[in-house]
């Protein structure tokens, strides 16, 4: 069973970049047919600039996340407490070790950032490790180890890439709108509009305010998703589910 939802968490990254290049490319319509004077211009740029965003988010997620976080890279000689609970839960999880980092930070919290197994990394919080024993604290290691095992990162560092390229684009046609950009445009639809074009008109308009919510409720159900799948594969992996249930009542608490 849960190996079967790994094998669809791969096929759904596929789908996934699908959905969000569908919605990067209604956008860029929208703006190319407002103010470029080609819908299809702008579905290009738009295209091209999510495609950037993906390749480059994939392929340093783990760098730029870390460094946005400040976080600093340990080893067994630093930190063996958790480096060990990391390289055992990896171990478990039959994938390769990833990188282990610490964020100087009171709050508790953990993630894991990498496209794949291969490139992968876990953080740890240094109120995260002051707080958790070492039941708890494989519990939640267990967690973020799952997540890299499902393959949930890649998904998730897809979608944050290019929502946020809608979310660019949208706000350069807010800008845009703001300045008076399109105006040329709207004055040409009046002269003499026919019903095609005030209907794409009305779909480049409602693409761009509404695109940008689209591919948050998106993100948002695909979180939810993978992060119970990864509490469930994390008392797969430690076979105590009473760490993970005392882990999460800390968090809550």
């Amino acid at each position: 069973m849960l190996f079967d939802q790994i094998a669809r968490n791969k096929r759904k990254t596929w789908l996934l970049l699908l959905v969000f290049f569908l919605l990067l490319g209604l956008v860029g319509y929208g703006v190319g047919y407002l103010w470029l004077g080609s819908g299809l211009g702008g579905l290009i740029l738009a295209l091209v600039i999510g495609f950037i965003y993906a390749v480059t988010m994939i392929f340093q997620s783990t760098n730029v996340v870390m460094a946005m976080n400040g976080a600093r890279e340990v080893d067994e000689q630093t930190a063996p407490n958790l480096y060990h609970v990391v390289e055992d839960m990896a171990m478990v999880a039959q994938i390769p070790m990833p990188r282990v980092f610490i964020v100087d930070d009171p709050s508790m919290n953990a993630f894991a950032t990498g496209s794949s197994p291969k490139n992968a990394a876990v953080a740890a919080t240094t109120g995260l490790l002051a707080v958790m024993n070492r039941e708890e604290l494989e519990g939640v290691i267990g967690h973020e180890v799952s997540h890299i095992r499902n393959y949930d990162i890649r998904i998730s560092t897809i979608a944050v890439a290019l929502a946020s390229a809608i979310t660019m684009l949208a706000g350069m046609a807010r800008n845009m709108m703001f300045w008076g950009g399109g105006r040329r445009r709207n004055d040409d639809d009046r002269n003499g509009s026919s019903g095609l074009e005030i209907i794409l008109l009305i779909i480049s308009l409602i693409a761009i305010i509404l695109a940008p919510l689209a591919a948050t409720l998106v993100q948002l159900a695909i979180s939810r998703q993978r992060e119970f799948l990864a509490d469930a594969s994390s008392v797969e992996l430690t076979r105590n589910p009473q760490g993970m249930i005392n882990a999460l009542l800390k968090l809550d608490n």
